[in-house]
C-alpha cells in the first residue's frame, strides 16, 4: 500500500512554522470618514464660516513641501513610478544597495504615482427659489501617492504610502515572515530563509514564539513610531485636538509552510492532494473549512469555488469563499505552504480594527489546518482487512441487532455514496434530507421509499458506527471512520470496480482494452498450468 497523507506529513515533514505573512492596513481619520465630519473639521475646529474642501489647500501645499524638504535633508532619491510598472522590483533593488551599507534601519526611497481614491468635494447645493450653499460630497479621484519604502529593525522592509489630498489616507504595507527573520537575527538564532518563510531554524521553537508574538500592540507603536519619523499631514494641534490615524486590516495573510526532507517527497504529496481534492470548493466542503454555513443566496452568487493554476510545472491550487482565499502550493521545490488571504473580515462577522487582529488569527491559521484535516480524511480512505471484514457481517450492540453493510450491494453502494452529499455539513443531515437523494440514487420514486426504510437504514449505519447522532437534535452526521469507510466503498466501486468490469466486458475484440488483453494472457497462462499438471498425474 502507498504511504498515506498522515504518514507522510509525520514522516517527512522536518519543519513547520505559522506566521502572519503579509498584512496591507488603512491609516484613516476616524473623524473624518463622511461628509459631516469634514464639515466639522472646517467649521468647527478651523473656525471657517463655511465648510469647504477648498479650505485643505493650503494644508496640501504644506504636506508636500514638507515631503520635498524631506527628501533633500535624507539625500533620498524621488522615483517616479510609470503605469504599469512593477514597483517590487525598484524595491528589491535599492534594498540590495541598503543592505551593503550596513544600516539596520532607514528610508530606502521616495516614490510617487498617481492613483483613485475617495476624496471630498465641494458641490454647490441648490437652496430654495435660485439660491446655493457649498456642499460636501465624497467621489473618486486621480490624486498623487507618496510611496515611503524604509527598513524597519524591528519589522524589516515596509511602506507607508499617504494620498496627497485631504484627508490624507494612508497605506501600510509589512510582512510577518520579514519581522520574524529580523527578530531571529537579533537574536543570534541561526536561520535559513526561503524567498518569504523559513527553510530552517537552529532553535524552532522559539521561532514560533517569536511569530506568535507579532501582535496588534506592536504594530500599533511601529505604525506610530514610523507616522512620528516620517511628513504627517496633521498638525500637531490637529493631533492633541483628537485628528489621530486609526487602523484597521484591508488585507491579511496567514501561512502555514511546512518543510520536506526531500523536495521530490513535497512534491509527489502535493500534486496527490490536489487530484483527490478538485472538489474542496463545493458549498458542502468550504461549510466546513471556514465553519460557516452558508446560505442559499452565498450559494447561488458563486463564491465557493476552487481553482487548479499550472505556473510552468508547478500547479496550485485556489478555494474561493467570498472575499477569502485559500490558496496552496509548492514553494520552492522544497516546501507546501498553505495560506489563507482574509480581503474583508466582514466575512466572518469581525471588525476591521487590528484590535481584531487575534480572532483573525483563529480564523486563518484554523482555517489552514481544516484544509490539511480534510486532505488528510479523503486521501487516508483505505480500510483495514479486519475493518472491512466486520462491515461484511451483521453486527449486534446492546441488544441491538443491524444487517451487514456489504460491499457491491446496490442499495448499501447508493446510500453510502449519497451521505458523501452531507460529509462535512457542519450542523449534521435529517431523514428528510436523505430520503429524496436516495430515491433519486436507486431509481424510485420518492413515495416508494418510505420514512421508516431510511430510519432503518440510519440506525443500520449508527450501530456500525459510521454515523452519530447529533445531541439533543434529529441530526446525523458522519464519524471519521464514516467518511473514511464511505470514500473508500465509493471510490473503489467508481473508479475501479465498475470501469474495471466494463471494460473486460465491453470491449470489442477487434480493439482489446489492455486490461482486457492482459486477462486473457493470464487465462491462458492458467490454463496451460492446469492441462500441465493434470498431464502429470
Amino acid at each position: 500500500m502507498p504511504h498515506n497523507v498522515a504518514e507522510l506529513q509525520r514522516k517527512h515533514v522536518v519543519l513547520e512554522l505559522e506566521s502572519i505573512d503579509r498584512m496591507y492596513l488603512n491609516l484613516y481619520q476616524r473623524r473624518l470618514a463622511t461628509p459631516g465630519g469634514v464639515a466639522s473639521y472646517f467649521r468647527d475646529h478651523l473656525g471657517h464660516r463655511f465648510a469647504s474642501t477648498k479650505q485643505a489647500g493650503a494644508m496640501t501645499d504644506e504636506f508636500v513641501r514638507s515631503i520635498m524638504e524631506f527628501i533633500q535633508e535624507e539625500e533620498l532619491d524621488l522615483v517616479r513610478f510609470a503605469k504599469g510598472q512593477r514597483k517590487d522590483e525598484v524595491v528589491q533593488e535599492r534594498l540590495r544597495e541598503f543592505h551593503k551599507s550596513g544600516r539596520t534601519e532607514g528610508v530606502l526611497f521616495v516614490g510617487v504615482a498617481q492613483e483613485k481614491a475617495w476624496v471630498p468635494r465641494t458641490i454647490r447645493k441648490a437652496v430654495g427659489e435660485g439660491g446655493s450653499i457649498p456642499w460636501i460630497v465624497f467621489s473618486t479621484a486621480m490624486v498623487n501617492h507618496y510611496y515611503f519604502y524604509a527598513v524597519d529593525k524591528d519589522f524589516g522592509p515596509f511602506f507607508l504610502k499617504f494620498c496627497s489630498y485631504f484627508p490624507y489616507p494612508a497605506k501600510l504595507c509589512l510582512n510577518g515572515h520579514e519581522y520574524l527573520k529580523q527578530q531571529l537575527t537579533q537574536r543570534g538564532i541561526a536561520f535559513e530563509a526561503l524567498d518569504n518563510g523559513l527553510l530552517s531554524c537552529a532553535d524552532l521553537p522559539a521561532a514560533q514564539r517569536l511569530a506568535n508574538g507579532l501582535s496588534a500592540v506592536k504594530i500599533d507603536a511601529f505604525v506610530r513610531k514610523w507616522l512620528g519619523r516620517l511628513p504627517h499631514p496633521f498638525a500637531r494641534k490637529d493631533r492633541l485636538a483628537g485628528y489621530r490615524y486609526d487602523i484597521s486590516i484591508l488585507q491579511s495573510e496567514f501561512s502555514l509552510t511546512q518543510v520536506w526532507a526531500r523536495g521530490v517527497q513535497g512534491r509527489a504529496f502535493f500534486e496527490e492532494v490536489i487530484r483527490e481534492n478538485l472538489d474542496l470548493g463545493r458549498p458542502e466542503q468550504v461549510q466546513l473549512i471556514f465553519q460557516r454555513k452558508l446560505q442559499k443566496q452565498t450559494v447561488a452568487r458563486g463564491t465557493c469555488r476552487t481553482r487548479v493554476i499550472q505556473a510552468g510545472v508547478q500547479p496550485s491550487r485556489h478555494i474561493y469563499y467570498k472575499h477569502t482565499h485559500v490558496k496552496q502550493y509548492h514553494k520552492e521545490g522544497r516546501a507546501l505552504r498553505t495560506e489563507t488571504t482574509i480581503n474583508n473580515s466582514y466575512d466572518f462577522r469581525v471588525g476591521r480594527r487590528l484590535l481584531n487582529l487575534p480572532a483573525l488569527r483563529q480564523i486563518g491559521f484554523g482555517t489552514n489546518r481544516r484544509v490539511l484535516e480534510v486532505e488528510k480524511l479523503s486521501h487516508d480512505c483505505q480500510l483495514g482487512a479486519a475493518a472491512f471484514e466486520r462491515l461484511q457481517t451483521p453486527v449486534e450492540v446492546a441488544g441491538q441487532h443491524a444487517s451487514a453493510l456489504r460491499f457491491g450491494d446496490a442499495r448499501v453502494q447508493a446510500l453510502l455514496s449519497v451521505l458523501l452529499l452531507f460529509c462535512l455539513q457542519p450542523e449534521g443531515f435529517r431523514n428528510r434530507q436523505l430520503r429524496p437523494l436516495l430515491a433519486q440514487a436507486l431509481g424510485l420514486p420518492e413515495e416508494q421509499l418510505k420514512p421508516g426504510r431510511l430510519s432503518y437504514e440510519l440506525r443500520r449505519l449508527r450501530l456500525h458506527g459510521l454515523i452519530e447522532r447529533v445531541a439533543k437534535s434529529h441530526r446525523y452526521r458522519l464519524t471519521k471512520e464514516g467518511l473514511r469507510t464511505t470514500l473508500f466503498y465509493a471510490r473503489v466501486h467508481q473508479r475501479l470496480l465498475r470501469p474495471g468490469l466494463s471494460i473486460l466486458q465491453g470491449a470489442p475484440a477487434e480493439t482489446p482494452h489492455p486490461l482486457k488483453a492482459k486477462l486473457t494472457q493470464l487465462e491462458a497462462l492458467n490454463d496451460a498450468y492446469t492441462e500441465e499438471k493434470l498431464a502429470a498425474a
